[in-house]
């Protein structure tokens, strides 16, 4: 059975969950493009943050992050920072897709692949679900 980690944010509206025990899972490394995205994102205030191993479970990425944002502003505002923070320390480019309409932003930074939403439309889709972590995070009072 997968744990999960919560931590409460200080303003109590948003939780951090993390898969901390599956198998090829580490918590971010120092100075990774991963650990980079979940400092930008807390720094931006975003609201339930998600991160999602994906090492061997597929070849798209190592970590899938999901979080949202309360309005399409901040969330476009969330991924045009996090695309230049991740070139200014030197992780490449990162390619952004939906930025427009800002419902759902796919921020692609190479080993991570970063999925920016508006609540409504994070609630719709639901991935968390679809990549098989809804239900742990449910339990330990996370999003589902």
């Amino acid at each position: 059975m997968t744990q999960t980690q919560v931590r409460p944010e200080p303003s109590g509206s948003s939780t951090i969950v993390s898969i901390t025990d599956m198998p090829n899972t580490a918590p971010a490394q120092a100075g990774s493009v991963h650990e980079l995205i979940l400092d930008q994102l807390d720094q931006d205030q975003a609201q339930d943050l998600v991160t999602i191993p994906l090492e061997g479970k597929s070849s798209i990425a190592d970590h899938m992050v999901i979080a949202s944002g309360r309005s399409t502003r901040q969330v476009a505002a969330m991924a045009m920072k996090l695309a230049e923070r991740i070139k200014k320390e030197g992780h490449g480019t990162a390619r952004i897709e939906g930025l427009p309409a800002a419902d759902w932003v796919l921020i692609d930074a190479g080993d991570v692949v970063v999925h920016l939403f508006r609540p409504e439309v994070r609630s719709f889709y639901n991935l968390e679900r679809m990549w098989g972590f809804g239900d742990e995070a449910t339990a330990a009072g996370g999003r589902a």
